[in-house]
């Protein structure tokens, strides 16, 4: 297949050419067509298969004839203001050879210089949902958006975008296409689908919550107080040319940093306390390659679209297994060959059970010479447990022999309901 074959018009092909875009994935092959055929999407696809063009593509080729005395044509909703960005420049990119305005509203920029912008005429928005509220509560019209497509869906939803959303979408024609997809399916995403969508067509390209096969993923056992050293070691020993460390909090992601520099390596750090215009400059050096690697929290998770990212790294595991997904999913793209590496130490190894069970596979687990765990280090929790199983044995042993009959001599009805008869609790028994 290819995307003449899908009915994909010479000026996009001409584009894509140029972007090295040589077979559709599978999102696109299936999506594109429905796409041009205005039918509502429920599509969930793996981060890195080719998302953006599957929706970019054909909603260029149905705007490419200009409608006069025509508003805002087409919107499409992000969580973040990096994927805002990264959709933006993919779209002014196919369209390159053709005239259809695109316009980005994310926070950070001055309103009115948008408002003004918007004015001028402009076909396609792409927004977050809080700055298209901001635009629409002083006057932006949405009566002539024919299609609206939410990216990245269960993201926008973990991020608390769902009021917003819900505030929107009755402002939007009642005649529209509506596409949503989603890296991940989840209660919320489906409740949202069954709001926004109409008779969707529904696409699958891989099993729900799982990882792709181009990704080689490992864990590695390592005491806590070593996770550091390991990951210096690693990227140094290894020769690791770029290479994303995920961490749990800012506060984590601050102190590697700080470990990384005194063992001479460069570091970029991106994490919630850093402004837009900060993360924005720091992404952008990395790409560029002015540093090999960069620290981050999870709100770097999604949309960042870095070529040939060889290394992916889970300094500590997500606070939710979903996310686990979501990070590796930043290597791997596009057919792409990536490696993603979990240090785990003795309390993770039993958390990385949840994300195993999600994605349906087993990650192996090795050690590394010289950064062994400590077989005498052991949770303080398991201790706790232990101690509280060991309690309640003893207790039931008692409990046991004060209701055993030792008589030899049949039990009484009235004997029978006094020793089956549960025995009262006291507060020294909690």
């Amino acid at each position: 297949m290819s995307f003449e074959k899908l009915g994909i018009i010479k000026p996009l092909l001409s584009a894509i050419k140029e972007m090295g875009y040589e077979k559709p994935t599978t999102i696109q092959t299936r999506a594109i067509p429905l796409v041009l055929a205005k039918s509502d999407i429920f599509a969930t696809a793996q981060t890195g298969t080719g998302k953006t063009a599957a929706f970019g593509l054909p909603l260029l080729q149905r705007l490419r004839k200009p409608l006069e005395n025509k508003g805002v044509r087409a919107v499409i909703l992000s969580p973040t203001r990096e994927l805002s960005i990264q959709i933006y420049e993919d779209i002014e990119k196919y369209a390159k050879n053709m005239k259809i305005k695109t316009m980005i509203l994310v926070g950070g920029k001055d309103l009115e210089k948008q408002r003004k912008k918007i004015k001028e005429g402009v076909e396609i928005i792409i927004a977050t949902p809080g700055r298209l509220l901001e635009h629409m509560e002083s006057g932006l019209s949405l009566n002539d958006v024919e299609t609206f497509i939410l990216d990245e869906a269960d993201r926008m939803l973990d991020m608390g975008f769902t009021k917003d959303i819900r505030k929107i979408h009755p402002l939007l024609p009642k005649r529209h296409q509506t596409l949503l997809f989603s890296a991940t399916f989840s209660e919320k995403v489906r409740k949202l689908s069954k709001l926004v969508l109409t008779k969707p067509a529904f696409i699958e390209t891989a099993k729900k919550n799982t990882t792709v096969d181009t990704i080689n993923q490992i864990a590695y056992l390592v005491d806590t107080k070593r996770k550091a050293e390991l990951l210096a070691y690693l990227i140094g020993s290894r020769n690791y040319p770029q290479v994303l460390v995920f961490t749990r909090t800012k506060a984590s992601a601050d102190e590697l940093v700080i470990e990384l520099k005194k063992d001479g390596l460069k570091c970029g750090i991106i994490h919630g306390d850093k402004t837009k215009a900060n993360r924005l400059k720091t992404l952008t050096q990395f790409k560029e390659g002015n540093f090999k690697v960069l620290v981050a929290t999870d709100i770097a998770s999604r949309g960042l679209d870095i070529e040939h990212l060889p290394y992916v790294i889970n300094y500590e595991l997500p606070s939710v297994p979903e996310d686990y997904v979501h990070r590796v999913g930043r290597t791997g793209r596009a057919g792409r060959e990536g490696e993603a590496i979990s240090l785990i130490d003795v309390y993770e190894k039993y958390e990385i059970r949840d994300i195993e069970k999600l994605i349906g596979q087993k990650i192996p687990q090795e050690t590394v010479d010289g950064f062994e765990p400590d077989p005498t280090i052991r949770r303080k929790d398991v201790d706790e447990v232990k101690l509280k199983a060991e309690h309640k044995r003893s207790s039931g042993k008692k409990e046991r022999k004060y209701n055993t009959n030792t008589s030899g001599m049949p039990q009484t009805r009235k004997q029978v309901k006094v020793t089956k008869k549960k025995r009262k609790t006291t507060k020294r028994d909690g």
